[in-house]
């Protein structure tokens, strides 16, 4: 870890690993209903924390408010303390940086919170600049709702616009969470990691397991359901090579799953990876991934193989 990262916002570089909260909820890209159910989720949950994984990802938008809801439920339930983080999404009736603290307001009521360790852009917005929803999160960190700010889904030039914004307030800029896996490495290949890395700022990577592709589970004849049939269904065929690597490095690092070895390489690039869990079985994978580590050679194998996926 740089030492100069600010006090303020050193915990989150303390973290190996966290929970995405997507699925709790969401009925048009996860099926929630139909296979897992909220029993399922708190299960997942509560194997996460009694693991270590105290680190717990939402936002506004996630089931319409219900995965906050639900988190809400379980840190009510669950006396271990979690780091919490959720994202204001700028919806085209959010026009104003006053719009960012409202939401915030109502996050927090979802939640049974006084205020999030956590609270970021969700996305940039074709309509509004980048200014005005920083300013937000600038009134939101001033107002004591959010123990630091980050944004989602920026790149380098919205990132450093983000920065200047904040750095009137002296607030650092704390994380930057973006779609980060083996099959998709273009924060590597464009330099946004590096800028993260060389500012000390968090990378959260999101989708670590490129939404289940990267579990071994999916191939020609057991397609991914739903809307990820469509955006994944084509490479299913081409990635089965580097599913193999990974399942021979797994197995030579003692029955580490196609998924661990996934999440591991996150880890080991310096990100933080947040993969979802339905349920209890999925908690256990994901925090099996945390105290060990690839070698150089295993990380340098698996860039290769992954290397066509990323343009």
């Amino acid at each position: 870890m740089p030492a100069d990262i600010p006090e303020s916002i050193r915990f989150l570089h303390e973290i190996e690993i966290g929970l995405g909260a997507w699925s709790w909820g969401d009925r048009v890209v996860w099926n929630y209903g139909k296979g897992y159910n909220d029993a399922d989720i708190e299960s997942g949950f509560n194997v996460s924390v009694e693991n270590g994984v105290c680190f717990v990802d939402t936002a506004d938008i996630y089931g319409n408010g219900r995965s906050e809801h639900l988190l809400g439920q379980f840190l009510k339930q669950n006396q271990t303390p979690v780091i919490v983080a959720t994202k204001f999404f700028p919806l085209p009736w959010r026009w104003s940086k006053a719009s960012v603290t409202r939401a915030l307001h109502n996050s927090l009521e979802r939640l049974g919170l006084e205020r999030v360790d956590l609270y970021q852009i969700h996305w940039p917005s074709p309509l509004i600049p980048v200014e005005t929803y920083v300013e937000g999160l600038a009134s939101a960190h001033r107002l004591g709702l959010a123990r630091a700010v980050g944004v989602s889904n920026y790149n380098k030039n919205q990132m450093q616009r983000a920065i200047t914004v904040l750095s009137k307030y002296d607030i650092p800029l704390a994380s930057n969470q973006v779609e980060y896996h083996l099959l998709n490495r273009s924060i590597e290949k464009n330099g946004l990691l590096a800028r993260c890395q060389e500012l000390g700022i968090r990378l959260i990577a999101y989708s670590p397991l490129a939404m289940g592709l990267l579990t071994g589970k999916y191939n020609s004849e057991n397609l991914p359901p739903g809307t990820r049939n469509g955006k994944y269904s084509s490479i299913i065929k081409e990635i089965q090579p580097l599913i193999h690597l990974m399942t021979s490095i797994g197995q030579d690092l003692g029955g580490k799953s196609v998924a661990q070895v996934a999440l591991n390489w996150c880890i080991c690039k310096n990100t933080l990876p947040i993969p979802g869990a339905k349920n209890f079985h999925q908690a256990e994978m994901n925090a099996g991934s945390i105290g060990w580590r690839l070698t150089g050679e295993q990380i340098s194998k698996l860039d290769a193989a992954s290397d066509q996926f990323t343009k």
